[in-house]
């Protein structure tokens, strides 16, 4: 495919491992409002039907979901890949995010030449339960192959970059790593104060009550049950409260019951403006068994609020030093909890931590800053000196 000029309206094609709302999504998503009008945007799911984010889509953009386009995943097969590369035809950018759309990326590489398809980009977020403690040797092998033809893979982490340079060989040149950004003004505490007690689904805040909070789909690899535990010890005007959707929620609540406290354990489901349940918290809790770079951090700490949370990816870098001593060893479920319940009786604690955070949220991850660092490997995959 010959390069696109710059007056040519351009085409990306994104191929998803999943299109929930999740901090993958909610980037993916704030990049396609920023880019706007001037390009079109094709989005598949390799889980059929897993299209909640694009409730996060600003109306009015350009934005498609092909019908009967080849599945991402199955059996591996030269003739099924040859068919997913046929339907990757005719667009002038192709991105693809995590191991489920790495077949995408194997069909690329096999016959990108041949079938003239477009530049591909990938975007690798973490990491399944399968893989939290140790990366799979014949998915090294795999993702080594299957990038070999991509113009750059984008990282949000230093565990991130490491494998991608270590376990997956990529050339250094190729790999960028860019943290994950959100509009920080969205966030500002003077807004929280004008949210009613009751914008949650299912949940209102009352009187006196102090809520530990989460963003989090309800997977396996955030270590929700364990969240459950660890807060269990906390003064009784203390709930929480776990934002996302799931297969989890039923062993979730089934732990909050065997530990009694059923009735200050809440999950409201889906909020699609995360800065509404950020700006009831008290306090932010985050349990995973791994991370990369979690948004969800981000923006907890745009919110003002200070952190309880284990030690996975690069969440102990991304927090103000003054948050750093309630950054917990990854699966240490007492010191978790001892984190959240020094926090939850320091008040004036909190508010410190939270401050700071703020402050160094603004200055780093706001999203302008990240959505011009892909722009510009973008336009620099499609030979063109300005993206979009």
């Amino acid at each position: 495919m010959s390069k696109p000029s710059s007056a040519k309206r351009l085409h990306l094609l994104h191929l998803h491992s999943t299109f929930d709302t999740g901090g993958k999504e909610r980037r993916s998503t704030g990049l396609i409002n920023r880019f706007g009008k001037a390009v079109d945007h094709s989005i598949v799911s390799a889980q059929p039907g897993a299209l909640g984010a694009r409730a996060l889509i600003d109306p009015g953009l350009p934005v498609h979901f092909p019908f009967g386009f080849p599945a991402l995943q199955g059996r591996f097969g030269v003739r099924r890949l040859q068919t997913l590369a046929r339907a990757m035809q005719g667009f002038d950018l192709i991105l693809t995010y995590n191991w489920g759309a790495m077949d995408a990326a194997m069909a690329h590489a096999m016959f990108a030449p041949t079938m003239g398809l477009a530049p591909l980009i990938h975007h690798e977020d973490g990491f399944h339960v399968d893989e939290a403690q140790r990366l799979k040797p014949t998915r090294n092998w795999y993702r080594r192959i299957a990038l070999a033809r991509a113009s750059a893979l984008i990282v949000p982490s230093r565990q991130l970059e490491k494998a991608a340079l270590d376990a997956w060989h990529q050339p250094a040149a190729r790999v960028h790593r860019i943290g994950n950004g959100i509009p920080v003004e969205d966030y500002d505490p003077a807004k929280a104060r004008r949210v009613r007690p009751d914008a949650l689904p299912r949940v209102v805040k009352r009187p006196g009550e102090k809520w530990v909070g989460t963003l989090a789909g309800l997977r396996e690899v955030k270590a929700l049950p364990r969240l459950v535990r660890a807060f269990r010890a906390l003064p009784e005007e203390w709930q929480l409260v776990i934002v996302g959707e799931g297969p989890e929620r039923e062993a979730i609540m089934a732990e909050a019951l065997k530990l009694e406290i059923g009735h200050r354990v809440h999950l409201p489901g889906y909020v699609a403006d995360p800065a509404q349940a950020t700006a009831l918290f008290d306090l932010f809790a985050l349990s995973s068994e791994s991370e990369q770079f979690p948004l969800s951090i981000v923006e907890a700490m745009a919110s003002g609020l200070a952190v309880a949370s284990t030690a996975v990816g690069d969440v102990l870098e991304m927090v103000a030093p003054e948050n750093t001593p309630f950054i917990t060893p990854a699966g240490d479920e007492a010191a978790l909890g001892a984190a959240l319940l020094q926090l939850a009786g320091d008040e004036a604690l909190r508010r410190r931590i939270g401050a700071a955070n703020r402050l160094r949220a603004c200055a780093e991850f706001d999203e302008a800053v990240m959505a011009r660092r892909h722009a510009a490997i973008y336009a620099q995959a499609l030979g063109l000196q300005v993206f979009p």
